[in-house]
């Protein structure tokens, strides 16, 4: 029995705590990797949704700035449309074609695309493919001092406020002249930038002048490409004027009118130019066309250095004295010497922030000074005694330019609140606001300002592209000019008063035939353009006209000036002298004197005599 029970023994196994242990740490361990899969996820989850998030307000963002964009494309539009139906009508009025139904610019679609089996017949065979056009590169610093017209480039379109820095270049300005930036467009000092724009003026703008503060010289947004498109069809319609049909504010599109010329001389290397076609200082160069007789040489007189930014420069008529604009301080120098005579700084003006003096211009007589300045007030200076006659008030914005009626007794103010006025100088007191009431889609604050010869007009420049006449007495209107792509920024009379020269941001000078508005002029005709001058790279900031009216002196934010033959309107030859901007050019009354200022704090006198033309 016992064999039967024997079995046999059994090896003992692994007691069974020890292997529950075993597979409890295994299924933890698999457990916590599981949850540290999961709780990646979850993060990789929460991020997606954060980015899709993001990625749909961005979308939303999108589509609101595209609604924005339609919008104003259409409100853009319709002022276009009624601005065009007015002149046809108008046109119509005058014995033009009747106004046909319908929008303009759909009849200019369909007149313009034809149908598809036209279109093989007229395209012409391997047309080769459209050059893109460069855009010259951008000067080295701005040289415009904060705020105003010139604020990114002369008035609004750039802004104001903002330090200058070592150089000479503004800081970030607020808006100038209708929140514009010029300048460049600014509408700070012209070229530091047309306030600029500018507050351009203003550039400013540029700037503008419109020139935001951001705004570049050549580059177009789509909706100002189709502005310039617009401009341009309404420019090509036929017009007739007779003197009895001119209206007051009839805008005189003459772009399209008058000779062309243009020079390359910025683009020449003054090491590879002849030495018979150059003039060169320890700081400065000219060289002269190779194209045309030399008949001036050019020296530097005077360096008159500046604490700060010069905004502007004017010789008195005597010829002995110059006056510059600053911050806070005008500044007057002998000619003879380049030494300052004096320095005229109101104490009552408010010590805190900068106060540059925009516009500077001596009477005929030589006694009193008128300055503008960025608090909106104009100051009559008594020069011998050093002290303030009158300070005028009424203007909104800063004054951007000044001037002296030809006898002395009234002086003529333009500001970027849009109006142009005219004061006694005996009583300080306003005698007449000349408004523009005819703006367009661009803010029209004015950046330069001058009086015929005889004193019987007034023209002035703004940063709608605009130039307007005004006459003296009755404060009427009498002429709108356009012309001119972008802000104009300067404007001068020829001495005999036949025309009138203008500098604008869109890199051109313009000379105008005056018509019957000039003391000789045609009783039959309007101002016209008679010819463009091509030849700065960048914006022109300011214009003058010597003596005898055979030479025109031109001032860019590309650090040049140029000198132009006012006869056969070709260059003379260019000048580089300062390291920033040239803001401001004066020529004196009585000597071969002109003077510049700049953004670089510095003002120059320079001589120009005539030399007999080589064989």
């Amino acid at each position: 029995m016992s064999n039967v029970y024997n079995h046999r023994q059994m090896v003992p196994s692994a007691p069974l705590s020890s292997r529950v242990t075993e597979l409890l740490d295994a299924l933890r361990a698999e457990y916590d990797s599981l949850n540290q899969e999961t709780s990646n996820m979850r993060l990789f989850k929460d991020e997606y949704d954060q980015r899709v998030s993001s990625q749909l307000n961005e979308i939303q963002a999108v589509q609101q700035s595209l609604f924005e964009l339609e919008r104003a494309h259409h409100k853009i539009k319709q002022q276009y449309e009624d601005e065009i139906q007015r002149l046809r009508r108008e046109l119509e009025a005058r014995g033009g074609p009747p106004v046909p139904p319908g929008p303009f610019l759909q009849q200019q679609q369909q007149q313009q695309v034809p149908p598809p089996s036209q279109q093989q017949q007229q395209m012409p065979p391997q047309l080769p493919p459209p050059q893109q056009q460069q855009q010259p590169p951008m000067p080295m610093g701005g040289g415009m001092p904060p705020s105003g017209m010139y604020a990114g480039m002369p008035p609004g379109s750039a802004t104001h406020g903002g330090g200058l820095n070592g150089s000479g270049m503004a800081g970030g300005p607020p808006a100038p002249i209708g929140g514009e930036q010029h300048p460049g467009a600014y509408m700070g000092p012209p070229g530091a930038y047309p306030p600029s724009a500018h507050g351009q003026p203003l550039t400013p703008q540029p700037q503008a002048a419109g020139l935001g503060k951001d705004r570049k010289p050549g580059v177009m947004t789509p909706t100002q490409q189709q502005q310039q498109q617009m401009q341009g069809m309404v420019q090509q319609m036929p017009s007739r004027h007779t003197p009895t049909q001119m209206s007051r504010n009839v805008s005189v599109p003459s772009s399209n009118k008058g000779v062309v010329a243009s020079s390359q001389l910025a683009d020449l290397d003054p090491d590879q130019v002849p030495a018979n076609l150059k003039r060169e200082g320890v700081d400065w160069f000219v060289i002269f066309n190779p194209k045309t007789p030399r008949l001036l040489n050019i020296e530097n007189i005077h360096t008159l250095d500046h604490t700060s930014v010069v905004c502007c420069v004017k010789f008195s008529h005597d010829g002995k004295y110059l006056a510059t604009g600053c911050n806070r301080t005008t500044q007057i120098w002998s000619v003879a010497t380049g030494n300052k005579e004096c320095v005229l700084a109101d104490d009552n003006a408010p010590k805190n922030g900068d106060l540059y003096i925009r516009a500077v211009c001596f009477s005929p007589d030589g006694k009193y000074l008128v300055t503008g300045a960025e608090d909106k007030q104009i100051r009559i200076w008594d020069v011998a005694r050093r002290t303030i006659r009158h300070v005028l008030t009424g203007h909104d914005q800063d004054i951007y330019s000044l001037d002296f009626s030809p006898d002395g007794s009234m002086i003529l103010s333009g500001s970027g609140d849009r109006t142009v006025r005219i004061w006694s100088l005996e009583t300080g007191k306003e005698i007449s606001k000349l408004s523009i009431e005819d703006m367009g889609p661009k803010d029209a604050g004015v950046t330069s300002v001058a009086f015929s010869p005889n004193g019987k007009l007034v023209a002035a420049a703004s940063l709608d592209k605009m130039i307007r006449l005004w006459d003296v007495t009755s404060g009427q209107p009498l002429q709108r000019i356009d012309g001119h792509k972008d802000s104009v920024y300067a404007v001068a009379f020829s001495p005999d008063g036949q025309s009138l020269l203008s500098g604008s941001l869109d890199k051109s000078l313009k000379l105008w035939d005056m018509g019957r508005y000039g003391p000789q002029g045609p009783q039959r005709d309007i101002v016209q353009c008679r010819s463009t001058l091509h030849g700065h790279k960048d914006f022109v900031l300011s214009v003058a006209y010597s003596p005898d009216g055979n030479w025109i002196v031109s001032g860019s934010k590309d650090r040049g000036v140029q000198f132009w033959d006012s006869r056969t309107q070709h260059t003379q030859c260019m000048l580089q002298g300062h390291k920033n901007s040239v803001i401001s050019v004066a020529m004196s009354a009585t000597h071969s004197y002109f003077a510049t200022g700049s953004g670089d704090c510095r003002a120059r006198i320079w001589s120009y005599e005539g030399i007999p033309p080589s064989n």
